[in-house]
């Protein structure tokens, strides 16, 4: 087997460049990479050479880019443009949020939840004594419905 070292060099680019296509953050990406063969030293005598090193790595990698997902789950999941409108312009925030008031109660409270609680959908179904799907869902439909209305508002 190759030394660490070696091993480091040939793929530490490689693993870096597959985490930042997933999570589009440089310091993220550079943790996750550090993390990976840092997991990967700990379980190299696991290693059986069935697959290449490669693919090996990019498994752990996802696996602990899944765990951070799971940790920092992303907040504010609205179409990006009517956030940076509205955080750009009071017209516009002022616009969004009478757009949500039109909202049912089920879906205006998951957008506050999502937006202003930063809760995860899994939290969103437990604080709403409903399902994670059922959140997501909601929420789903609440971004449809508000794209309509800054649409017809705009």
């Amino acid at each position: 087997m190759e030394s660490f070292e070696h091993l480091y060099e040939q793929h530490a680019r490689f693993i870096y460049r597959f985490l930042l296509s997933r999570c589009h953050d440089e310091s993220i990406a550079e943790e996750l990479t550090q993390e990976t063969f840092y997991q990967a030293y700990r379980s190299l005598k696991s290693y059986d050479r069935r697959c290449r090193m490669s693919t090996w790595l990019c498994g752990i990698a996802k696996t602990l880019y899944a765990a951070y997902v799971r940790e920092h789950p992303p907040t504010v999941d609205l179409d990006d443009s009517m956030i940076a409108n509205a955080q750009a312009d009071p017209v516009d925030k002022v616009r969004l949020l009478k757009a949500i008031r039109k909202l049912s109660d089920s879906q205006r409270e998951v957008v506050y939840l999502r937006m202003y609680g930063d809760l995860s959908f899994a939290d969103i179904g437990e604080v709403m004594d409903r399902s994670e799907n059922w959140a997501r869902v909601t929420f789903y439909r609440a971004k449809e419905n508000l794209r309509r209305e800054m649409k017809r508002d705009g």
